[in-house]
C-alpha cells in the first residue's frame, strides 16, 4: 500500500510537480525536495476529498425513500450525528454550517485513519495538515461570526462587557482567538504522531499479534481527535454567531 502511494506521489509530481514549483516560488514558499514539491501527505489529501466528494455524489445520486441503500444509510447516520451535536452546542440557526462541520469530521476522521496501514503515514501527524485546517476553521467562524452580527457588533465581542476594561480585554481576546490555531494544530498533530510513532515502534519490535492493540488504539484516538475537532469548531461557532441579549 505504501509503494502504490509512493507511485501516485510520482506520477502527480511528474505532471504537476514544475507548475506547482513556479507557483510555490513566486509567493515565497520554497519545499524542501524542489524536484517533488508533492509530498506523500498531500497524496493522501487527495485521495481523502476524491473519496469523500464520490461518496456525496453516490448518496446523492442514490437518495430513496422507499428503498434507501447503505451509502445512505451511512449518510443519514452521518447528517444525524452532526445535526444533534451542532443543534446541542449552536442551537437554533446550527443549520448552515453543518456541511462544513460534517466535511471537517469526516476530512480529518479518514486522515487519521490512513496510520493504520502499514507503512503509510498518517497525514494529520504532519504539521502544514492540522495547520492547514486549523487556519481555515479559523476563517471560517470569524466570517460567519461578521456575517451574523456584522463588524461592528462582531467587533464589540471583544472589548467585554464594560467599556472601562475593554483596553485590557481587547489584547487578550485577540491573543486568545489567534492562540485557538496553535491549539487546533498542535493537538490533533501531536496525537496522531504519537499515535504513529507507537504503532511503529511495536510493529518494529512485535510483528505479530501485540501491534493488533495499538492499532485499536490508533483507530480510537483517530475518531476522538476529530470528533474533538469538529466539537471546538462548533463552540468557536456557537461564540462567534451568539447574539447577546438585550437587557430589559
Amino acid at each position: 500500500m505504501h509503494s502504490l502511494f509512493e507511485s501516485l506521489t510520482h506520477l502527480l509530481n511528474s505532471l504537476f510537480g514544475a507548475p506547482l514549483l513556479a507557483l510555490l516560488t513566486t509567493i515565497g514558499i520554497h519545499p524542501v525536495n524542489p524536484a517533488a514539491p508533492i509530498t506523500t501527505p498531500f497524496t493522501l489529501e487527495l485521495v481523502v476529498a476524491l473519496a469523500m466528494l464520490l461518496f456525496f455524489v453516490v448518496a446523492r445520486m442514490t437518495l430513496s425513500v422507499e428503498r434507501p441503500g447503505p451509502v445512505q444509510h451511512v449518510a443519514e447516520m452521518i447528517n444525524d450525528f452532526v445535526n444533534s451535536q451542532g443543534d446541542a452546542i449552536i442551537g437554533h440557526g446550527y443549520e448552515p454550517h453543518v456541511p462544513w462541520v460534517t466535511v471537517i469530521f469526516l476530512f480529518i476522521a479518514l486522515c487519521n485513519c490512513f496510520g493504520l496501514l502499514p507503512g503509510v503515514e498518517t497525514p494529520t501527524s504532519v504539521p502544514y495538515v492540522p495547520l492547514g485546517l486549523a487556519i481555515l476553521t479559523f476563517i471560517y467562524y470569524n466570517w460567519n461570526g461578521i456575517r451574523a452580527q456584522g463588524p461592528i457588533g462582531y467587533f464589540k465581542h471583544f472589548l467585554g462587557p464594560v467599556w472601562w476594561i475593554a483596553p485590557l480585554l481587547f489584547p487578550i481576546e485577540i491573543i486568545s482567538h489567534l492562540a485557538r490555531i496553535m491549539s487546533l494544530t498542535i493537538r490533533l498533530y501531536a496525537n496522531m504522531f504519537a499515535s504513529d510513532l507507537l504503532t511503529l515502534v511495536f510493529f518494529s519490535m512485535i510483528p505479530i499479534a501485540v501491534p493488533i492493540i495499538f492499532l485499536g488504539l490508533h483507530f480510537g484516538v483517530a475518531m476522538i481527535q476529530a470528533y474533538v475537532f469538529m466539537l471546538l469548531t462548533l463552540i468557536y461557532l456557537s461564540q462567534a454567531v451568539s447574539h447577546e441579549e438585550e437587557p430589559d
